[in-house]
């Protein structure tokens, strides 16, 4: 080989380190038998699975509270896995500063598919012209984006839902596309609304219902299994829990009746709050959760740093949940039988 021909070698390599090393920077390997919590650089929070074709996408909130904040969030990211043993970091998607009516709080929020495009549903802080917590809406022609606001303006304000008790109960959408192709939003914070999108994705189609059951207090999640659909959700008994845990209700159509069905799984690890998300991939149900339990140099958890974990879901022949026991080692060991 020439000596020119050495150097041309020596820099296509280099180039092709160059490429690789963030890909491969991005890949975390997941831990085992400690496969809880899920990713451990960053405080995460609310997680809200998307299956796209053989991958996972799971979007998360971003805790980055300082010494005794309780919550300091102000963007979302997003993972990805094809087995849910190795996953990608796709770094932020967005962030607060995106939404230009909004001013403080990238809070829960899930994503969902539809038109060949991906619709994030996100909870923030509305500015002084719609006083209270808001529902943003943003659009992208791929799950890790980028994503920019669809409306420019909040999909729903704190005025929309008038018989609420506080500023703060329009948080945590979940959304969910039923069989005849109608998109639902469910939200809430001790209310838990319920409305049909309108065929463009940005808009309330008719009136906002209120469904909430027993002990609901945020989190809420819309998922269907053969004729049944499922609200699962974090619930607190105020009269005998400090915590959150997660309980369900189920229904036979998306509208209702919704019958409690009783508690899911305990509270997070050292967390007040909980949040549900729900997915099948590849055969295997998934709940994800978030705890407390992650320390990161010399912060510890609390109930602005907490950290996403996952557990199997089961079925019951009945159609009910299998109360969950949360493990540090999550899904890196098969499910019980």
């Amino acid at each position: 080989m020439t000596g020119h021909c050495r150097e041309l070698a020596a820099l296509i390599l280099a180039v092709l380190l160059a490429l690789a090393g963030p890909l491969a920077a991005q890949a975390q390997p997941a831990t085992t038998p400690h496969a809880n919590p899920l990713f451990r650089d960053k405080f995460t929070a609310d997680p809200a699975p998307l299956v796209v074709g053989d991958r996972l996408y799971l979007y998360v909130g971003h805790d980055q509270a300082e010494r005794d904040q309780m919550f300091n969030m102000r963007e979302w990211l997003v993972y990805s896995t094809a087995d849910m043993a190795t996953w990608v970091d796709h770094g932020p998607i967005m962030t607060v500063a995106d939404f230009k009516w909004a001013k403080a709080d990238a809070w829960a929020a899930q994503a969902i598919e539809k038109h060949g495009r991906f619709w994030f549903y996100a909870a923030v802080e509305h500015d002084d012209t719609h006083p209270g917590k808001a529902i943003a809406v943003a659009v992208a022609d791929s799950p890790t984006g980028p994503f920019t606001d669809a409306k420019g303006s909040a999909l729903v304000t704190n005025q929309m839902t008038p018989k609420g008790t506080h500023s703060w109960e329009d948080i945590d959408p979940t959304v969910f596309t039923d069989d005849d192709g109608s998109t639902w939003i469910a939200w809430g914070n001790r209310q838990c609304y319920l409305a049909r999108l309108k065929p463009d994705m940005i808009g309330i189609d008719g009136p906002i219902i209120e469904i909430t059951p027993p002990h609901f207090e945020e989190g809420p999640w819309l998922h269907k299994r053969g004729a049944l659909y499922y609200l699962t959700y974090a619930s607190l008994d105020r009269a005998a829990h400090r915590d959150e845990k997660v309980s369900y209700a189920t229904a036979p159509s998306i509208q209702g009746p919704w019958t409690y069905r009783g508690e899911l799984t305990g509270s997070g690890k050292y967390s007040f709050t909980i949040h549900p998300g729900i997915a099948r991939f590849k055969g295997n149900w998934y709940l994800f959760l978030h705890n407390a339990a992650l320390a990161i140099g010399d912060q510890n958890g609390s109930i602005g740093r907490r950290a996403v974990t996952v557990e199997h879901l089961q079925y019951l022949p009945d159609g009910s949940l299998q109360p969950v026991l949360q493990t540090d080692a999550g899904i890196s060991v098969p499910p019980p039988r």
